[in-house]
């Protein structure tokens, strides 16, 4: 009998599957690894209320990375 791995389990980062546009825009923010976690935790607990730590860390990266998209733009615009 064939075992299937589960579906929120995820490749290391230098395993990432490249034709994957979700991970190809995640790891371009540099937040991959805090999206892997909210997976991760996903997994295990069934039940986002139980991530919310991680889901908080991902959130407050994507903020970053938005910010300094945000005011690399208007530096150019200048």
């Amino acid at each position: 009998m064939m075992s299937f791995p589960s579906p929120h389990e995820r490749k290391l980062k230098e395993d990432v599957d490249e034709d994957d546009p979700v991970d190809k825009m995640i790891s371009r923010t540099g937040c991959a690894e805090l999206h892997y976690a909210v997976q991760e935790c996903m997994a295990e607990h069934q039940d986002w209320r139980a991530c919310q730590k991680q889901v908080q860390d991902f959130k407050d990266c994507m903020i970053k990375f938005q910010n300094l998209l945000r005011s690399t733009r208007s530096a150019f615009r200048l």
